[in-house]
């Protein structure tokens, strides 16, 4: 954990394995995120893909909830 703390102090940038760390998900769900939408916002540099710190801090920030009844399920409109 230490690295990915240290991280934003050396790069600003997290590859797909990194950023599931820092978000404590799965490599595969974000890359299903990716795929579906719904995820952080990332970067593509050629073949690479990167997360930027900041934004994964802010798609998980938008995550807060006080209870369980705040959170509306995907498609439940």
């Amino acid at each position: 954990m230490n690295q990915i703390v240290l991280a934003k102090t050396v790069t600003p940038y997290l590859t797909n394995d990194e950023a599931a760390a820092f978000l404590r998900l799965s490599p595969r769900t974000l890359e299903k995120h990716r795929l579906n939408g719904g995820g952080p916002r990332y970067r593509k540099f050629g073949r690479r893909v990167l997360y930027a710190v900041d934004d994964l801090e802010t798609w998980a920030n938008a995550r807060c909830f006080e209870n369980t009844s705040a959170h509306e399920p995907r498609g439940a409109r």
